[in-house]
């Protein structure tokens, strides 16, 4: 027993060793990142980006933020993930209840066209969606977007919820319709509840990678005042010029909310993801 454990032990430490390695090589650029948003340009050019700032020089992020008016787009991006990640749960707790418990005719080929649209490139949607909100005048309006990712959110989440829906116990249903609930009842007062881990989840994964979106918000997004952080990031280095501690200053203050939103949410998500390991 002793040996066995001898043996397991170099095993565990070269495993804690490459995973120090792999966390310092994924924190690398954001210390780099983080240090230079704190450096006159003088100290940046004498010293280069590696070296230590002197103080902290806190012009460069004052300048970025009143240039781009990065109040008014980290709103337009805290207003559209969070109305998309919200929207989309709801769509797709509907959907998946329709499939993953209603058992409705035809549903694995429903499944399997959600599964395909979660593989559709967004270069391959943009010319009929930019067309589409023409034609329906949403163009380069907030709304378009939201309702975009919406549909692109929910089809992940109808694909994932229907799944876990499939396994829902039944007796649970049986009993509350033996006990005159309706389906709407026991949707959002059994369902729903019991599934909540779940669902907060998909709530922070889609905030999140919704305000990581920046091809679609480029394109139907084209006016100043409705762009979003990463577009205004993306499109700033070219119309304006900035020095390098600048540029820095706006990738910190870019990284900085969806970060924040985060370690916020940690425990949600942690909670989440293994509740269905302690059932």
């Amino acid at each position: 027993m002793n040996a066995d454990r001898t043996f397991r032990q170099p095993g565990r430490w070269a495993v804690l060793a490459a995973l120090v390695v792999l966390a310092v090589v994924m924190l690398f650029p954001f210390v780099i990142v983080t240090l230079n948003a704190f450096k006159s340009p003088a100290e940046y050019s004498s010293g280069g980006p590696l070296s230590l700032p002197h103080g902290f020089y806190l012009e460069g992020i004052v300048a970025f933020w009143d240039r781009v008016d990065f109040g008014l787009k980290l709103w337009n991006s805290l207003l559209i993930s969070g109305v998309v990640a919200v929207a989309a749960v709801v769509l797709s707790v509907l959907n998946a209840y329709a499939l993953g418990i209603g058992r409705v005719r035809g549903r694995l080929w429903i499944l399997v066209l959600f599964l395909v649209a979660n593989t559709l490139p967004q270069e391959a949607l943009v010319y009929p969606l930019y067309y589409l909100s023409k034609e329906v005048g949403l163009y380069d309006s907030k709304l378009a977007v939201i309702l975009i990712f919406t549909v692109i959110q929910a089809a992940f989440g109808t694909y994932l919820l229907s799944s876990v829906l499939g396994q829902f116990p039944r007796g649970i249903l049986e009993a509350a319709e033996i006990d005159g609930a309706s389906r709407r009842r026991m949707l959002w007062g059994i369902v729903v509840p019991i599934s909540r881990p779940t669902l907060s989840v998909l709530l922070i994964f889609f905030f999140i990678w919704t305000w990581n979106e920046f091809f679609l918000p480029m394109v139907f997004l084209i006016s100043n005042d409705n762009q979003t952080v990463p577009v205004a990031l993306g499109v700033l280095q070219g119309e304006k010029m900035m020095d390098a501690t600048m540029s820095s200053a706006s990738a910190l203050l870019g990284i900085i909310p969806a970060v924040a939103f985060f370690l916020i949410f940690q425990r949600t998500l942690t909670r989440g993801v293994t509740v269905g390991a302690i059932k």
